[in-house]
């Protein structure tokens, strides 16, 4: 039989809970496993990020409900789609509005964004200066 995980229990398996061993409302309790569900199809706004004006402030990557900012040697590198479920709050705290959030259905067809949302080629919320 398979060990395949339903939410945080083993599912068809010969080590399978019984409905007594059971937590109460399918609670999870494994500390530490939150990486193992992919949640970000849950997502209806996808943020993007300008790279060229993102000033590596980290506001966005302290503020994340989801710790889906990527950061490298204390860099904004880009968003964990995975996990992200677009509440939008990356793009209300950055100070430079170098964030910008787009219908998922829209984001499908942009061009000049990588796999993780960055851009340094399509300007995000650049104010025209006439």
């Amino acid at each position: 039989m398979s060990k395949d995980k339903v939410c945080g229990f083993l599912a068809a398996s010969e080590d399978a809970k019984s409905w007594k061993e059971i937590p109460p409302a399918g609670l999870i309790v494994d500390a530490g496993n939150s990486k193992e569900y992919k949640t970000g199809t849950w997502r209806t706004f996808r943020p993007l990020v300008d790279k060229k004006r993102c000033i590596n402030c980290l506001i966005c990557w302290i503020m994340c409900p989801d710790s889906s900012i990527y950061v490298e040697d204390e860099k904004m590198q880009g968003f964990d789609y995975d996990h992200c479920k677009g509440c939008k709050i990356c793009e209300q705290v950055c100070p430079v509005k170098c964030i910008k959030t787009v219908k998922e259905s829209e984001a499908e067809n942009l061009e000049g964004f990588d796999d993780k949302g960055r851009t340094t080629t399509v300007k995000i919320n650049e104010k025209n200066e006439n």
